[in-house]
């Protein structure tokens, strides 16, 4: 078992489906975020107000290769 004090780990490498809020509603900064990202690289229709923060979380990342945002 791995100690965090001595081995600090990534949480943003973590994957989201692994999260324990994951299930939760998406933040206002991802639900806003995504939103621009989903009328940049298309189409807007992607973007639902209902989606849990790993999903949102996900869509983000695929939405921002298509947009091509570092």
């Amino acid at each position: 078992m791995s100690n965090s004090k001595t081995e600090p780990t990534d949480n943003t490498k973590k994957d989201p489906d692994e999260w324990v809020s994951g299930d939760h509603p998406m933040t206002g900064a991802q639900a806003s975020y995504l939103k621009t990202l989903c009328e940049q690289a298309g189409p807007p229709e992607l973007y639902d107000d209902n989606l849990t923060k790993a999903e949102a979380s996900k869509l983000i990342d695929e939405m921002r290769e298509k947009a091509d945002v570092k």
